[in-house]
């Protein structure tokens, strides 16, 4: 670069093109959200599509237009569908238009949340107290935001690790642990709890899994006589995971049983509320959760019933020494200081793996500013109504078989025709929901209970009516009824 050069920066050279594309984009994403009832709720991505994803590494500039443009053609109009009021995969909120502007806001303000002293850090010490007050939790305690309930309970379970333990763990290892811990949930906890301990260098063997009950619950009985076995056998029982709300089934625990069960044995109390902590905010349903307060360490997740976009999760620990015994690390270059930038009473890397951390904050602030907590606990008792109200409509139609209990906002079903067998079954019930899937009409998801296959609904949709529920089940009846006379050659599913 000669000296007459201008440096090179990566600013626009024409602010107001910059501008203009980025009122066209704010204006192209309301118009795909307005209208998103007139789409699929799910389609796959087209093969002429997919090759685009192959391009070589772009080392000359394309600019904003075109790369702008190759998003509105390439990637908006094959979304995985969450945002649609018939989708019910898995667990998922559907976002607000406020959290994505909160989300841009963010980046453009872009700060490190690792620490140091500037506003954000206050933002998400809000927004952290705001989670304490969900869950009942005092204002002593701690919690960070991360990306997602299954960080959230990875951070809350390196936490009661640590302090469960009969050494330093941080200084000599898990090694030295000289009695095995031992980590206590039912078979229906969130696959992350297993990732967590193996993560934590405690072996899949530490996390006994409980039976539960009928409806889905752990079985305290259980429980207590697994305890009671690992204490004979020399190891060493440390913590008890309760659920919240299970992934299959929307199943609680018993949350007030295990906190005295807790208490009596000296465990730690952690409590997976990913699908349902937050159901402490709905008026005619908050005392399913009763007990949740009692807990040592809550993990939850704010991008689900609390609409935030992802990524969104909370853990919260009672015990905030114990947390920050966990993670604290202070070198020279992160000296904290008594006054100017490197101020600040709380820096979140001490309560957490990383240091580089996005402003997720802004955009849980703004949604709880915007609608208030009360908005959202009413729509959560609306989709748990809603759950029921599939349930029934499931009841009264002779094809359809609910499989479990409905507690919260999940309803398991499947389609059962007649003359076909059992071992048949699973089969065809899953051709069926891909078929479902393909149709764009809805999008359940699956899983399967007592070694059946199951569809699944997680109503968790601000945009869902009770419409959406008899489209989606006139749907299944109609797929159904097709495959049942399909030719026993032509579907796959039939011997």
């Amino acid at each position: 670069m000669s000296a007459n050069d201008a440096p090179e920066t990566l600013d626009p050279e024409d602010w107001p093109a910059m501008r203009a594309l980025a009122h066209r984009a704010v204006d192209d994403a309301f118009d795909w959200l307005s209208s998103v009832r007139e789409r699929p709720v799910w389609q796959p991505t087209p093969a002429a599509i997919a090759a685009q994803f192959h391009q070589a590494l772009p080392r000359t500039p394309q600019g904003a237009e075109r790369a702008y443009q190759d998003f509105h053609d390439w990637v908006l109009p094959y979304p995985m569908g969450n945002v649609h009021p018939r989708f019910y995969s898995w667990f998922m909120g559907n976002g607000t238009p406020l959290g994505a502007i909160g989300d841009f806001l963010s980046a453009i303000v872009n700060p490190n949340m690792g620490g140091g002293n500037h506003v954000a850090i206050q933002v998400e010490s809000q927004v952290v107290d705001w989670c304490k007050e969900i869950v009942g939790f005092p204002a002593e305690a701690s919690g960070l935001l991360l990306s997602g309930a299954s960080m959230a309970n990875l951070v809350a379970l390196a936490v009661a690790r640590n302090a469960t333990a009969d050494c330093d763990l941080r200084e000599q290892g898990v090694g030295a642990q000289a009695a095995p811990l031992r980590v206590y949930a039912s078979v229906e906890v969130h696959s992350c709890a297993q990732k967590a301990v193996e993560m934590l260098g405690l072996g899949n063997q530490s996390l006994r899994k409980v039976p539960v009950d009928a409806d889905y619950r752990i079985d305290l009985a259980a429980l207590q006589r697994m305890i009671d076995e690992d204490h004979a056998r020399g190891c060493k029982p440390a913590c008890v995971i309760g659920n919240a709300g299970t992934i299959n089934t929307g199943a609680v625990d018993d949350l007030k049983a295990l906190a005295a069960l807790c208490k009596r044995e000296k465990l730690w109390y952690h409590v997976d509320g990913a699908i349902g902590a937050v159901v402490t905010l709905a008026p005619r349903r908050r005392e399913l959760l009763a007990g949740i307060e009692l807990a040592d360490s809550v993990a939850l997740d704010l991008h689900k019933w609390l609409h935030v976009p992802f990524e969104a999760g909370c853990t919260l620990v009672r015990n905030s020494a114990a947390q920050r015994a966990t993670f604290a690390l202070t070198p020279a270059y992160l000296k904290h200081a008594e006054r100017g930038l490197a101020s600040g009473a709380v820096w979140f890397s001490d309560y957490g793996p990383q240091l580089s951390r996005g402003f997720r904050a802004l955009k849980v602030w703004l949604s709880f500013k915007e609608h208030g907590l009360d908005k959202f606990g009413r729509l959560i008792d609306q989709n748990i109504d809603q759950a029921h109200e599939l349930a029934a409509l499931i009841r009264a139609e002779p094809l359809l078989e609910l499989m479990a209990p409905v507690v919260l906002n999940i309803v398991c079903w499947r389609y059962r025709p007649p003359n076909l067998a059992p071992d048949q079954l699973n089969a065809f019930n899953e051709e069926l929901l891909i078929r479902l899937h393909e149709s764009g009409i809805a999008a359940p998801s699956y899983t399967t209970l007592n070694g059946q296959y199951c569809l699944r609904a997680a109503i968790a949709n601000h945009r869902t009516e009770s419409r959406d529920l008899k489209i989606m089940l006139d749907a299944i009846l109609e797929i159904g009824a097709a495959m049942s006379r399909e030719p026993l050659g032509r579907n796959p599913n039939k011997s």
